[in-house]
């Protein structure tokens, strides 16, 4: 019997309810794994049908539809001889489970299902599906009729079991089993497997990755064994991007590993690896003197070596270096590979995004620029599914890019819509930003729109508003602003629709928001104006990352717009100019920094804070800026202007998930949108302890120094 083993863990660019789309990339990852010389095959999780079905996990269709893929997968002669795993919904005595289903040669070996769910964040397993609750049990299922008819089995082990071949031992982790603190490998690694697998849905946020990394590498630092880590790639429907990462690890080292972000729609990752190392891991490090005092696992015999006779001269493979991508690099990658599904899924032919000349469009703008570099990359490298993406989206069979400038050209329309309160500034910075990246550029002057709308208004109620420049209240002030960025929502949709109509083109165009993530925190933007849009690839990143991606598109790109852009205060430049220039910023506007604005938003949502909470908290970490009642004025005005606008939450455009205290009101920041403003109950208790630190800075003066003690007094 030999002592060495072949694996395969992939990444799949799988897409919820696309069963032909993803049987096609399941066999493929297959054929891939059966090339590289791999016995075991590990996919990511509910591969079948998709990790996004969400409501769709309800309907009977799905479950139908995942058990015909799971026969089509059975018949195929791609999977014989391998060990394959994949995920799928199963319903087990009228209870939905989300399963790994391990098969061979037309045999089911296991049904393994999840244990411990996911249910924060972006994740709500809780809602569709339920834990298996019972630890090392293993109940018999009875397999549909059309499986039966196939495998020729009426009932096969479904629980908490671990696979037994001739020659080692294995056993499932499904995603956030790995991430909780009960983590099935430990059990498993004591009762003797020796292989530990983990098929994930691990969605993308900036900084995470790591995580990820260290999570399976201690995996297998405490107790020896081989980890192999399965993810999805891409964005499969919704607002989350699967960043890949699929990776093999022994006795805490990584040894082969896939990329974070990758065009590819099929990556697979293969280790050859000696259970030897395992073993002797094991012998030295805790096992001879460990006893193992709980229930053992029920062994799934199976007539399967992993491992062949005469493989001593096969190479094992190496630790290799995992060099983490930096936030900028993580911002340039992660949201254009989610732009690039989402565009060549959506049947239209590019984007078109409202460039103000600010960082927020501008960010926008540099990773639709991203998008197109990554294109011509992968088509340069000869992946012929981005080659025939592309065409279709272009509609031209002959097309090859080459140059991102020119299929920016191709893909990308930008507008730069003028007002009378516009400054030459922006425009130049919008022209000369979209001239770099190769954008089809327009200017448009909104002017005679707004005067047609006030006109209408005019019309009905014989008055006219004025800007608060010129006598007018703050009504009028904040209507006039909010008109002219609503008008620019519908010109921006009116040209999405026909500016390729207008050039004898096919197609539309999808229109992009630029409205950041803690501009959402606040409401600092008008409800349906041009920061609405069809999708919004910066919506869960702070400003503060963003200025560091700008800066590094400055370097990798060579953007040299930028370097303006950034120095510019940012503006919404709504209202009047005082002798040509902009006197209204964004900051001034909101009452708050935008670096003030993050800390507040990881307090609000990480830390769980509310008002008093997030006050004393605050008090210590910025007691070198602010005095307490300071702080206290700056909490109060976020919270009133966070409940305020927090209705602005439920029409938000659909983000690019990349941050954890984003305030999307679909699925990641579940809180109520009608509020008590006011906050009385919780901003009395801020006011009571300003006035105790207040008092006892009277005192400490009076003891310490009398004469300060009597200014600090009458004043």
């Amino acid at each position: 019997m030999g002592r060495k083993v072949t694996l395969a863990t992939c990444s799949l660019n799988q897409w919820a309810l696309d069963f032909n789309g993803n049987l096609s990339r399941i066999l493929k990852s297959i054929e891939i794994a059966k090339k590289e010389g791999a016995k075991y095959r590990l996919g990511p999780e509910l591969e079948i049908c998709g990790y996004g079905c969400a409501d769709h996990f309800y309907e009977s269709d799905t479950l139908l539809h995942s058990f015909q893929v799971l026969k089509s997968l059975l018949e195929s002669p791609l999977t014989q001889d391998i060990i394959c795993d994949v995920g799928m919904p199963v319903m087990h005595h009228n209870v939905r489970y989300n399963c790994r289903v391990i098969f061979l040669n037309k045999k089911i070996l296991l049904i393994r299902p999840k244990m411990l769910l996911a249910n924060y964040g972006n994740n709500r397993e809780f809602r569709w599906f339920s834990p298996w609750s019972q630890p090392r049990r293993v109940e018999e299922y009875f397999l549909p009729r059309m499986i039966q008819d196939v495998t020729g089995q009426s009932t096969v082990p479904f629980g908490d079991g671990v696979l037994s071949t001739k020659d080692t031992c294995i056993g499932s982790e499904i995603c956030a089993e790995l991430w909780n603190p009960r983590s099935p490998h430990v059990d498993m690694g004591l009762d003797g497997v020796e292989i530990f697998t983990n098929s994930s849905a691990s969605y993308h946020e900036l900084r995470k990755a790591d995580h990820r990394v260290n999570l399976v590498k201690s995996a297998t630092t405490k107790s020896g064994g081989i980890y192999l880590f399965a993810n999805q790639k891409g964005c499969d429907g919704d607002r989350l991007y699967y960043d890949g990462c699929s990776m093999i690890a022994i006795n805490g080292d990584i040894v082969a590993r896939g990329a974070q972000f990758s065009l590819e729609d099929v990556e697979v990752v293969t280790a050859t690896l000696d259970l030897e190392d395992v073993r002797s891991y094991r012998g030295e490090r805790c096992h001879p003197h460990m006893e193992y005092e709980h229930k053992p696992y029920q062994r799934i015999k199976t007539d399967f070596s992993l491992s062949s006779c005469g493989d001593m001269c096969l190479p094992t493979l190496q630790p290799v270096k995992w060099t983490l991508h930096t936030p900028e690099e993580e911002i340039s990658l992660g949201p254009a590979c989610w732009l690039w599904d989402y565009l060549r899924r959506s049947g239209q032919a590019g984007f078109l995004l409202p460039l103000s000349g600010g960082v927020d469009s501008s960010s926008s703008a540099c990773i639709v620029f991203s998008m197109c570099v990554q294109i011509c990359q992968a088509v340069s490298q000869g992946n012929s599914q981005v080659l025939e993406d592309v065409q279709r989206v272009v509609n031209d069979s002959s097309y090859r890019p080459d140059d991102p400038r020119e299929l920016c050209g191709r893909l990308f329309t930008t507008c730069y819509m003028a007002s009378e309160n516009s400054s030459q500034d922006t425009r130049s910075r919008a022209n000369e930003l979209a001239s770099q990246i190769g954008s089809n550029h327009l200017n448009i002057n909104i002017d005679m729109a707004v005067k047609g709308m006030l006109g209408i208004f005019s019309m009905v109620t014989g008055k006219w508003p004025q800007f608060r420049a010129n006598g007018g209240s703050p009504r009028e002030n904040l209507a006039l602003q909010n008109v002219q960025a609503r008008i620019r929502m519908v010109l921006a949709y009116l040209f999405a629709q026909l500016c390729l109509w207008a050039q004898g083109k096919p197609g539309g165009l999808l229109v992009l928001g630029s409205a950041n993530v803690d501009e959402s925190l606040t409401g600092y933007f008008t409800k349906y104006d041009c920061s609405s849009a069809d999708i919004n690839p910066i919506g869960g990143v702070s400003k503060m990352d963003l200025k560091g991606f700008l800066e590094y598109c400055v370097k990798r790109f060579q953007l040299t717009a930028l370097i303006s852009i950034l120095e510019a205060p940012p503006t919404a430049e709504l209202e009047p100019l005082t002798d040509g220039k902009v006197v209204q910023t964004d900051e001034a506007d909101m009452g708050m920094t935008y670096s003030e604005l993050s800390v507040i938003g990881k307090l609000r949502k990480i830390s769980k804070c509310g008002p008093y909470s997030m006050f004393c908290k605050l008090i210590h970490s910025w007691k070198e800026a602010f005095s307490p009642l300071q702080v206290a004025a700056k909490v109060k005005h976020f919270f009133r202007m966070y409940s305020i606008n927090r209705h602005k939450m439920t029409t938000v455009t659909p983000s690019y998930h990349a941050e954890n205290y984003s305030p999307d009101d679909n699925r990641f920041d579940l809180r109520p949108f009608l509020y008590n403003t006011r906050w009385d109950w919780q901003f009395r208790c801020i006011d009571d302890e300003v006035s105790i630190s207040i008092l006892v800075s009277l005192l400490h003066a009076k003891q310490q120094y009398p004469q300060s003690y009597h200014f600090l007094y009458n004043h």
